[in-house]
């Protein structure tokens, strides 16, 4: 009888636990104080336009109770979205503990004056806590509204510009301005502060205008301020129409075997003829130089580093012009066609190599047609190549003079015999040399355009 006492006494004692066990795993549940999760994406520094933003939001345990999302300014509270999720049963395992939306916030229309306003989204979960309110979770992102584009205002007047030439602008911008330079048709070429004497709001551009453009292009400005908002404006340019000429380019069997054994580096098919191995590097490699010579645009130094004409190499024959449209014959027939993007130069064979003007080694190494090349950026978008050489002097990070020697004059790449190939590049972009050679076009169309810069 004792004995059957003791098992009752113990069996009501593990009920007992086991009960209060549970009712602390119950409230446990229904009073557990985890936060819902917010995540919001994007987290833009300003609002300029209609923005789209999403909003995740999670609770594994109670699951979410409501959701409010509004943006407020200066003591305005505007709600964008205002949801209320149902519950399931007593613990809610069926209800919602994961939701993703999406929001648009559009300044204009919502009326946002210029400056601070804040986004929150606010989430409550299912948590008894709080009096029954739940767990808040709270996210807050400071964000400027900032509607207002950038102003640009002309200071250089006429602009004549050679078809497959360079040209200058010299504008000013307002203070917020991050990002400006001109397009010429889908061209983009970033401008640059003008440096010390003036005022930081004034810019140049040098720009180019190709010389494949066939019909007469649109040139403008162009600026993005750091809230993404954009401005153009027109200025005053001519663009002279130029004729580039056509230049036979015969094609021999002994030429193919000359140069094709300099490119073994360059991927060929073996069983392709020595015809259709040069065309795929006159045609494909090509290419990929011109890409290679456009990225190099893009690490000019935002300073100008070159002054005055520019040099060219001494006691030089011009082979070969800028603009020249090649026509490629094998065995009397054509068989590709191809533009001549530089000046070609001959002297006596491993002609010393002067620099065209003071600037900074960007490149000096192999570049495929181009054989052995360097390339000196002279700031501002203005660079120079030198090409088939025999010799480089330099190395990329030295700082070289006009007139110093960089190299001497090779048959290198796709080059028939010894000769310099000399080209100029404004943002990767190439120009005629001819113009830089010229120091009347360099006084007409540059210095008094610099000169505004002191005024």
């Amino acid at each position: 009888m004792q004995k059957r006492k003791k098992v009752t006494v113990l069996f009501i004692v593990i009920i007992l636990i086991v009960g209060i066990g549970a009712l602390g795993w119950f409230l446990a549940c229904i009073f557990e104080g985890q936060p819902p999760s917010v995540v919001v994406e994007p987290l833009p520094e300003y609002l300029s336009g209609r923005q789209k933003f999403t909003i995740r939001v999670g609770d594994e345990n109670r699951g979410l109770r409501k959701l409010r999302i509004s943006v407020e300014q200066e003591g305005r509270k505007i709600t964008i979205l205002e949801k209320e999720f149902p519950f399931h049963g007593i613990l809610n395992r069926q209800g919602v503990h994961t939701f993703e939306t999406e929001v648009f916030l559009d300044p204009k229309k919502m009326n946002l004056a210029q400056g601070r306003a804040d986004l929150y989204a606010r989430i409550w979960d299912y948590s008894r806590r709080s009096g029954g309110d739940g767990n808040l979770s709270v996210f807050q992102h400071k964000m400027i509204v900032d509607t207002v584009p950038p102003a640009i205002r002309i200071l250089s007047r006429q602009h004549y510009i050679n078809l497959g030439g360079a040209g200058l602008v010299v504008y000013r911008v307002s203070s917020d301005t991050d990002q400006s330079g001109v397009y010429v048709n889908d061209y983009y070429f970033p401008g640059f502060p003008a440096g010390e004497d003036s005022e930081k709001e004034t810019h140049l551009c040098y720009f180019a205008v190709p010389q494949n453009l066939v019909a007469y292009p649109s040139v403008y400005l162009w600026a993005k301020d750091r809230a993404g908002n954009r401005t153009t404006s027109t200025f005053n340019y001519h663009i002279r129409k130029k004729r580039f000429r056509v230049e036979r380019m015969n094609i021999s069997d002994h030429f193919l075997k000359k140069v094709l054994p300099y490119f073994s580096f360059y991927s060929l098919e073996e069983k392709a003829t020595p015809l259709e191995k040069f065309l795929k590097i006159n045609r494909d490699l090509r290419k990929e130089n011109t890409l290679a010579f456009h990225e190099l645009g893009k690490k000019s130094s935002t300073d100008r580093l070159w002054e005055g004409t520019w040099v060219r190499l001494k006691n030089a024959a011009t082979m070969a012009r800028f603009g020249d449209r090649r026509r490629y014959y094998y065995h009397g027939k054509e068989v590709d066609r191809e533009t001549h993007m530089g000046v070609d130069l001959a002297s006596i064979a491993q002609s010393k190599v002067p620099a065209a003007n003071d600037g900074r080694v960007v490149f000096a190494d192999r570049m495929g047609i181009y054989g052995n090349t360097v390339v000196l950026d002279h700031g501002q978008g203005l660079m120079s190549s030198y090409s088939h050489l025999s010799k480089i002097d330099v190395a990329v990070g030295d700082t070289v003079k006009k007139g110093a020697i960089i190299g001497e004059t090779g048959r290198t790449g796709l080059a028939g015999g010894d000769h310099l190939h000399f080209a100029v590049m404004v943002s990767g972009i190439f120009v005629n040399p001819i113009e830089w050679w010229d120091s009347h076009w360099i006084h007409d169309n540059i210095t008094k355009k610099l000169a505004l810069l002191k005024k």
